[in-house]
């Protein structure tokens, strides 16, 4: 064994658990972890330890897209989704038709078209890819 693995080995008994994410209990003291360095670290990239918050961060994000998927959707869901979280009825959206043209888009009948994505997009203040 070289010395560096030996130093290796010595120091990665103490910092191993900080980055293994097996299971959810793994995954909550990450997320315990990643916010105590953004507390303390913030957005300082010549911190010292800004490569461990960096790091913490990708091993997350990849247990997240294993174990948490976002589900691809549609326009017309997305759409629902704004008018539950707002509380809106299919009358409540002149930019984007009548309420006979919101019901097909809601429906799968019809697609958004371009000027009524660009208008939900102000509405919501979302960015218009999220209909797409």
């Amino acid at each position: 064994m070289t010395l560096a693995t030996k130093q290796i080995q010595t120091h990665w008994a103490s910092i191993s658990p900080l980055l293994t994410i097996r299971n959810e209990k793994d995954y909550d003291a990450a997320i315990e972890h990643l916010n105590e360095l953004l507390d303390e670290i913030g957005t300082d990239e010549k911190h010292p330890l800004y490569s461990l918050l960096d790091t913490l961060g990708t091993l997350i994000h990849a247990y997240e897209e294993e174990h948490y998927p976002i589900p691809e959707v549609g326009g017309a869901e997305v759409l629902r989704f704004f008018m539950e979280e707002h509380g809106l009825t299919q009358s409540d959206l002149p930019e984007v038709g009548s309420q006979g043209v919101v019901s097909e888009i809601l429906n799968g009948k019809r697609e958004l078209n371009v000027r009524q994505i660009k208008a939900l997009s102000e509405k919501f203040n979302v960015s218009a890819a999220v209909f797409l």
